[in-house]
């Protein structure tokens, strides 16, 4: 296919709590978040991954934030991407892209899609599977399939910018696929017309944030899946 087979040394770059906290404290402290220091004291060891969840292509645990509140006691998933989102554009590299379909500002251009599960408010962990499993679906077939896992959605993108922002040099590389993310819907003009997806990629080392139809299968995206621990 269009990737190194990396199963193993992906394992390996899936770091240790301790480093994704301190990823979590340098973007505190460089975009000001005002996550507290008790937050970081409360957060608990990540769950270990079973042998089902390796067998499924889950790889590790990712320490993920939800900001905001969506009314409903659940964080705001599209305030915790764009937060996300604008401290990977502070950031001197990679260079970053973003596409103009996409306003974290208008509740009509970008949404969790309907039926994702809510995500929680501050420290949550989640196992990742980071898309070489389903290379060759749709987003629309794969969301059919979800049942014990979901896609990302802010997920996503803290990871690619905040925990593991050696990722999108292996994308760079083509050491492992694109990502859509399946948790997000997009309405390319605004007008509710959400038939697209966020996608996430790296090439001439700059990092993007565009779009795909979740209807079309994108042969250099795979479509990474969390699985929330109880």
């Amino acid at each position: 296919m269009f990737f190194k087979r990396i199963s193993e040394k992906q394992e390996a770059s899936i770091l240790s709590l301790d480093k994704q906290i301190q990823g979590w404290r340098k973007a505190n402290r460089k975009m000001r978040w005002d996550v507290h220091h008790d937050d970081f004291e409360r957060i608990p060891p990540p769950p270990r991954l079973t042998t089902a969840d390796r067998n499924d292509g889950f790889i590790g645990v990712i320490l993920c934030y939800g900001f905001g509140n969506d009314g409903s006691g659940n964080s705001d998933s599209v305030l915790s991407g764009k937060l996300a989102w604008a401290y990977a554009c502070r950031r001197r590299k990679p260079k970053t892209w973003q596409c103009e379909y996409i306003d974290f500002n208008k509740s009509d251009n970008i949404r969790l899609r309907p039926g994702a599960p809510p995500r929680t408010r501050g420290f949550y962990h989640a196992k990742i599977q980071t898309g070489e499993k389903f290379l060759s679906l749709t987003v629309s077939r794969l969301r059919k399939k979800f049942n014990a896992e979901t896609g990302c959605g802010p997920e996503g993108i803290q990871f690619l910018t905040i925990t593991h922002p050696h990722f999108p040099l292996l994308m760079n590389a083509r050491k492992c696929p694109f990502m859509a993310l399946a948790d997000y819907d997009v309405a390319p003009y605004g007008f509710n017309d959400f038939f697209d997806a966020v996608q996430m990629f790296c090439s001439i080392k700059t990092l993007g944030l565009g779009i795909g139809n979740v209807d079309r299968n994108y042969p250099l995206f795979g479509i990474p899946t969390i699985r929330f621990s109880d």
